[in-house]
């Protein structure tokens, strides 16, 4: 890659981990929206599990529109883990916020709450985790914002590694050199 298609390549994966940034931001809201209210919980876990379609679909317009028609696997998955990159700097921002001047626990309350309702509360019992769940909700009520956010944002950088293996592979395409004859 020249440091002309490299740059390229960092350019449009700044515009697509920002637009990343606000679906996340939009599924964030619909999952502490539906802390109380349920049915958001479902579009939240519906726009969260949108992410690896939402950037197949934006590499297939950059190789598209840009590489004309042509990817390696590696340019692919680089494109991935930048727009992952980029996008879990700007969500982590947005969580930042939202952890240090909206929340007011209300986020450790509602899952506490919520796993210690007697349904959660009896099949943690029976898989033997309400020890490690009640310790881990310890945990996640004594760390202070930023560590939250430095932890779900390694969390999305590993998600994208890792998935841009798969969205790299399904994208890629080589250059198809036709016969004369």
């Amino acid at each position: 890659m020249t440091p002309a298609e490299y740059i390229q390549l960092k350019a449009f994966c700044r515009q697509d981990g920002a637009l990343l940034a606000l679906l996340w931001t939009a599924s964030f809201v619909c999952y502490v929206v539906g802390l109380t209210q349920p049915s958001m919980g479902v579009v939240a876990l519906l726009l969260a599990l949108a992410t690896p379609f939402f950037v197949s679909y934006r590499l297939g317009k950059f190789r598209d529109e840009c590489l004309d028609g042509v990817l390696s696997f590696k340019r692919g998955w680089a494109y991935v883990i930048f727009t992952f990159f980029y996008a879990s700097l700007l969500f982590g921002i947005v969580q930042l916020v939202y952890f240090t001047y909206l929340d007011h626990g209300l986020f450790v309350s509602q899952l506490t709450q919520l796993f210690a309702s007697p349904e959660n509360e009896q099949m943690m019992k029976s898989m033997g985790m309400s020890d490690s769940l009640n310790e881990a909700l310890r945990m996640i009520a004594e760390m202070r914002p930023v560590d939250l956010v430095l932890n779900i944002m390694f969390s999305n950088l590993f998600i994208g590694v890792v998935t841009g293996l798969l969205i790299a592979a399904i994208t890629k395409r080589e250059k198809v050199e036709r016969q004369k004859g």
